[in-house]
């Protein structure tokens, strides 16, 4: 491969478009993570321990989609490179998707209720994967920068957290309203899934005819092998110790975000589907309200991470971020029903924590990607991006997984279809309170534990960047293609 063309500075507009992106891929995945679980009990009305396999289906099928997409990806060849192409052709399939997946199969089999839930999980999930892994592999063609990748990171948390924000926000409160007004819940959820569906298609058509990759003389594709694939992933030390606090930083907001519907409804409010408060004038569901705050302290707080990592770190940033998670996770066993304005006062302490579990493990993966250039010569962008979309994927479904169950061996009970007030027995709510709170904070303190090891510093970093450019000049010197260490 002849070596990489240096990359100019990006200016801000093209940080903030570039970082617009996350606003497509953040509204997809709060919408399942934060609805789909009691989607799939109480409107589907599928039996939870079915619907857990089906999540885990789905995810057996990421384990081959997500690697070979971005194997596939870096071995794209046009005048368009490697990675715009994909976000031109998938970005209206992609939004198409929302639709599917929000739809109830007029049928009162659970055998296929499941079969479907499971074919619209892998089919919406390969439609993200297509569009998320060459959004996210762009990051090392477009900024060679320790610092700049960290501010990308930032525009996509701000996008990420904004879009997440919005969602979280609206579309339960927009379910509850249509269901006020008279029709069945699935019209609601397909009307959240159009509105959200439509916005989710313009960034990936604006995105690939405003940057630009660097141009790189690339040598002909191999054959795709998926058990060299995998064995390029586990080589990198540094990209192993990113999935693992990665994977189960996320696995803990998943596992929160899928049972807060249900700690809003059936422990705060007693039951009640529709329980809301009034906010400007507004009735908000409950769960909105308390997404909705966690988000806005997560989006106002980015300057402040950014600001201590650049002075302390990545590593210890990322690890005074996850204490203070796992004290505000503990606290909710504190919380009685009825106690709205405790639940929403801890929701916006959360905040602070998660602006940093999405701002540094993201900020870290390029420069993991750098690690194995130095090491081989070779650059597996697309790869290793679609590797971790996979483990982002696997968390998702592990979390959906966990909950599922745990509503399934503790007795939860659908209410019956049309009724908005229902009780749930004491043991569902045991569950229900323990895998919001405690439990998910031993996912985080295991997170801490990992990120320990972390093994680059800002320090190892530099060194590796200044001999990839020194190595990088002196090729373009003599003419030649870099040779693998």
């Amino acid at each position: 491969m002849t070596p990489l063309q240096p990359a100019p500075r990006l200016t801000f507009w093209q940080k903030f478009l570039y970082g617009s992106g996350d606003w497509s891929l953040s509204s997809f995945t709060t919408l399942r993570a934060l609805l789909y679980t009691i989607f799939l009990t109480d409107v589907v009305r599928l039996n939870p321990g079915l619907a857990s396999f089906s999540a885990l289906i789905g995810t057996a099928w990421d384990a081959i989609n997500d690697p070979l997409v971005g194997a596939l990806n870096d071995r794209v060849r046009s005048r368009w490179g490697r990675r715009r192409p994909f976000l031109l052709l998938f970005a209206i399939p992609f939004g198409l998707g929302f639709l599917l997946l929000w739809w109830v199969p007029p049928t009162d089999s659970q055998l296929l209720k499941m079969i479907y839930v499971t074919l619209a999980f892998m089919i919406t999930d390969t439609l993200h994967t297509l569009v998320n892994v060459p959004y996210l592999a762009l990051v090392p063609d477009i900024s060679r920068d320790y610092d700049e990748r960290t501010t990308l990171s930032g525009f996509r948390v701000l996008f990420n957290l904004l879009a997440t924000l919005v969602t979280a926000v609206a579309a339960p409160t927009i379910v509850d309203e249509v269901v006020r007004g008279g029709a069945s819940p699935q019209q609601g959820y397909l009307l959240v899934a159009g509105l959200f569906g439509g916005l989710a298609v313009i960034p990936f058509l604006i995105i690939p005819l405003l940057i630009k990759e660097t141009k790189t003389d690339l040598d002909e594709p191999e054959r795709i092998d998926l058990r060299k694939t995998w064995a390029v992933i586990l080589r990198n030390k540094p990209f192993l110790y990113v999935t693992g606090l990665y994977s189960l930083t996320w696995i803990a907001f998943d596992l929160v975000s899928r049972m807060l519907p249900f700690f809003a409804v059936y422990w705060v409010g007693q039951g009640d589907s529709l329980i809301s408060r009034p906010l400007f004038g507004q009735d908000f569901a409950l769960e909105s309200l308390a997404m909705g705050g966690l988000m806005l302290v997560s989006l106002v707080s980015i300057p402040l991470w950014t600001s201590l990592s650049a002075r302390f770190g990545k590593k210890a940033t990322y690890i005074i971020g996850m204490i203070f998670w796992i004290l505000v996770l503990s606290a909710l066993m504190i919380v009685q029903p009825g106690q709205v304005s405790l639940t929403l006062a801890l929701s916006a302490l959360a905040g602070l924590s998660v602006a940093t579990a999405s701002i540094l493990p993201e900020s870290m993966l390029p420069d993991a990607v750098d690690w194995d250039e130095y090491q081989t010569g070779e650059r597996n962008e697309g790869l290793y991006f679609g590797a971790i979309t996979l483990f982002r994927k696997l968390s998702g479904a592990l979390a959906g997984f966990f909950a599922l169950q745990a509503l399934n061996l503790f007795g939860y009970q659908a209410p019956p279809e049309g009724v908005t007030v229902w009780q749930q027995s004491p043991s569902a709510l045991t569950a229900i309170r323990w895998m919001t709170g405690p439990f998910s904070a031993l996912l985080v303190v295991a997170a801490i534990f990992v990120a320990w090891f972390y093994p680059l510093t800002r320090q190892q970093y530099e060194q590796i960047r200044a001999a990839l450019d020194a190595r990088q000049k002196s090729a373009s010197a003599s003419g030649v293609s870099d040779s693998p260490m």
